[in-house]
């Protein structure tokens, strides 16, 4: 039996070329960034290019890019960097109520702090109204947090709209561009961005690593304290083999972006239109059009996400029923509960993420495999549809 992975949104494989590049950096090269001698040096220059590369590739000064240990930090560093920073002018923050929970939960520890957080609703695709945030600051707003495109659904947010609405009124604006940086163009100038998260491993690099873009003359307080590594922004020895990796994976990305994302759409849809084809009562999750090339979120009536989870990894099929940082939780998805759903409804979704190894025969398989679980599961439920 062949084992397909649809997970990608979850996780990627590191790259091949990448694993190769970070390689003499855990053996031969091993020196560290800071030190003087020539071994450290080599480290140092070889940061540097990476950190030219993340540049280029968003638009951004080389440094204006913070190597961080992946997405959750730079999320925190971002919000409660600003958060401290701008205590004494304003206690506000805007965000909204589909975000990762490394935002949410990041919030939520800030409103314990004292700090005020607006939650934005979103429509029944997963759509930040501009016009509501435009009703939601004050004049004691300093941040608003709204990301890139879910994780969940794949609906890809007005950030270019959302960023006009900040530089007019003068607040900083961070998006969380975890599941979109390496599959779409993400020019900071474009988008309106004062700082943007990512993470390695979403895009074909090693676990552990990411990135924080935070424009210059943006004022972050730091919270993680000791050295002076990335010019006393993030202190911690340099995860250089990490580091390297992420900018290896980065310049691929942006390399095979446009091949990919025409193929991931093309299959994507002909998941999306064969499950509604072959299933009764399936329903998209998410914008029909504005989202990831990769991402189909799918529910499916009286038919459990976990239940068609374990059905389908039985068949060798990998996918998910959300986040997997949240894939512990029992409560269903706060994403599609924000659209609208109900808790029983939420409950009946499965995510395939689409990646750089998917095939046709993937979508076939799953397309050949998929209603006979759903009609067992059904047909155990007492359900004929």
């Amino acid at each position: 039996m062949r084992s397909i992975y649809l997970d990608y949104a979850a996780t990627t494989p590191t790259d091949m070329s990448v694993i190769e590049k970070m390689m003499p950096y855990m053996s031969e090269k091993f020196g560290n960034p800071l030190s003087f001698h020539s071994r450290g040096q080599e480290a140092q220059k070889a940061i540097e290019k990476a950190r030219r590369d993340i540049a280029l590739i968003i638009g951004a000064d080389p440094g204006e890019i913070i190597f961080t240990s992946g997405g959750t930090e730079s999320n925190n560093f971002a919000i409660k960097g600003i958060a401290y920073q701008n205590k004494n002018r304003g206690d506000h923050i805007i965000t909204s109520s589909i975000e990762h929970h490394a935002v949410l939960r990041t919030c939520r520890f800030l409103e314990g702090q004292g700090f005020r957080v607006t939650y934005l609703p979103v429509d029944r695709h997963g759509i930040v109204d501009p016009d509501l945030l435009k009703k939601a600051i004050t004049d004691k707003t300093i941040l608003i947090s709204v990301m890139h495109a879910n994780n969940e659904i794949g609906t890809i947010e007005p950030v270019e709209e959302i960023g006009k609405i900040a530089t007019e009124r003068g607040i900083c604006f961070h998006t969380d561009a975890v599941q979109t940086f390496g599959h779409i163009p993400g020019n900071v100038d474009k988008l309106g961005v004062d700082i943007l998260s990512a993470s390695a491993h979403k895009f074909y690099g090693p676990k552990g690593a990411g990135f924080i873009y935070i424009r210059k003359g943006t004022e972050v307080t730091s919270f993680m304290h000791g050295g002076e590594q990335e010019r006393g922004r993030r202190a911690s020895t340099h995860n250089v083999p990490g580091i390297i990796g992420t900018g290896k994976a980065a310049v691929i990305a942006r390399d095979l972006m446009g091949e990919e994302t025409a193929k991931l759409t093309r299959l994507r849809d002909r998941l999306i239109e064969g499950i509604s084809n072959s299933i009764e009562n399936s329903e998209l999750n998410g914008h029909p059009s504005l989202r990831l090339s990769n991402n189909v979120n799918i529910s499916v009536q009286s038919a459990g996400g976990e239940s068609m989870l374990l059905n389908l990894d039985l068949e060798g099929i990998s996918c998910s029923t959300g986040s997997a940082c949240s894939s512990s939780a029992l409560e269903p998805s706060h994403v599609l509960l924000a659209l609208g759903q109900s808790r029983k409804k939420a409950a009946e979704s499965v995510r395939f993420s689409l990646g750089r190894s998917t095939e046709e025969r993937d979508i076939d398989t799953v397309l050949d495999i998929l209603p006979g679980i759903v009609r067992r599961i059904r047909s155990a439920a007492g359900c004929s549809r």
